[in-house]
């Protein structure tokens, strides 16, 4: 068996190449997280203690400080590392079949989406695995509501990007930029 690739369907997907998303150690992952959200989809907000639990759990890092309106939905949460109290309002989705590194005091509107994954133009290839790219977004970001982040982007440190923004390509520090695609409007200047 020389040559075959022995390494688990996990660390291929977390590396960034093809992998089966059918694996049984993913689909236990993915199932952990679903059971995650929905308790925490499920509190009210007197449960603040419950949430914390739950967050702490869902997160690779920063589940301790996370500001979270629920309802909240994502793939595995232990690939999502958050810096110091970063703030997901109302219907945020993050995909993290890769890494999704966010930095301390971002902010996330209402309905944004973050994706890592990404699926093969080969349609018959596409019915059996999937590849991912990883997302990392700087500290003191601020992403306007129902924005789309997509597999790979970075976003830079103190930038921020307008409401309903897809965002296909990286996005330098200290900027405004909005619009589909997404593309940097003007420097901000205090």
């Amino acid at each position: 068996m020389q040559g075959q690739d022995e390494r688990s369907e996990k660390a291929k997907m977390l590396a960034g190449e093809l992998y089966d998303p059918l694996d049984h150690e993913l689909v236990v992952g993915r199932e952990r997280a679903r059971d995650l959200c929905q308790a925490l989809n499920a509190t009210r907000e007197a449960e603040q203690e419950e949430r914390r639990r739950i967050l702490r759990e869902l997160f690779g890092s920063g589940g301790d400080t996370v500001w979270m309106q629920p309802p909240f939905f994502c793939d595995y949460g232990s690939n999502i590392e958050l810096g110091e109290r970063v703030f997901f309002n109302f219907n945020c989705v993050v995909l993290d079949v890769c890494s999704v590194r966010i930095g301390s005091f971002t902010f996330f509107g209402p309905g944004v989406q973050i994706y890592t994954p990404l699926h093969p133009m080969n349609a018959e290839l596409r019915r059996q695995q999937e590849f991912g790219k990883p997302v990392e977004i700087g500290s003191d970001v601020w992403v306007g509501g129902g924005a789309l982040i997509m597999p790979g982007v970075q976003i830079g440190s103190r930038t921020v990007i307008g409401a309903g923004s897809v965002v296909t390509r990286s996005i330098p520090d200290g900027v405004f930029a909005a619009g589909n695609p997404c593309r940097v409007i003007r420097e901000i200047t205090e």
